[in-house]
């Protein structure tokens, strides 16, 4: 047991881990825990939309997809021209003696490879978490949004798998971080705003 309380100390310092691209423009960009719990439910979405998803595997693996980060860091698209990390050797080392070993490990090698509709929804999911946070980015006055988003139309969009994710990419473009509030049932459009 020592081992998994030794693995959940390190899932904890997980959100400690920041996201390479922070330093581009906007110190307010969410950590990896944050990014991952968003990749989990942004899956659980578009395996709604396809066809023989095993649910329980494509969580997993979304939940294992960055986990490499704890041990390498993340390194943003600048980063990887001068660096090499070893992410397989720190998943395998993450989850070395515990309970998760062998299962977490196949799972994360068999995200990187891609040939399931498990992982390439979550590969989907990855991309679009970042497409929803550069909208919520410029709301809080970054201009990411516009600097990357011509390359991103141009090299992210093309490498989604799924025609669900293809078609969520579009409908966040037109989306606004602020509509889940002001347009549903809230104290001003209740009527309960009186006294």
């Amino acid at each position: 047991m020592n081992k998994n309380i030794d693995f959940l100390y390190e899932i904890g310092s997980f959100r400690m881990v920041q996201r390479a691209w922070k330093r581009f423009m906007n110190q307010h960009a969410q950590n990896i825990t944050e990014h991952t719990f968003r990749v989990v439910w942004i899956s659980l979405l578009l395996a709604h939309h396809e066809k023989k998803v095993n649910i329980e595997k494509m969580m997993k693996m979304a939940l294992v997809h960055d986990l490499s980060e704890s041990r390498t860091g993340d390194v943003d698209y600048l980063s990887r021209q001068y660096t090499t990390r070893d992410e397989v050797k720190a998943v395998e080392d993450i989850f070395k003696d515990s309970s998760l070993e062998k299962e977490f490990i196949k799972l994360y090698k068999e995200y990187e490879k891609k040939d399931c509709i498990e992982s390439k929804i979550v590969k989907d999911a990855d991309n679009l978490d970042v497409e929803i946070e550069l909208h919520e980015l410029e709301v809080q006055g970054s201009n990411l949004r516009d600097v990357w988003q011509g390359s991103r139309d141009k090299s992210v969009y093309p490498t989604l798998y799924t025609e669900t994710a293809k078609k969520m990419w579009k409908e966040i473009k037109d989306s606004h971080p602020h509509d889940w509030h002001l347009h549903t049932r809230n104290r001003f459009l209740a009527g309960e705003w009186k006294d």
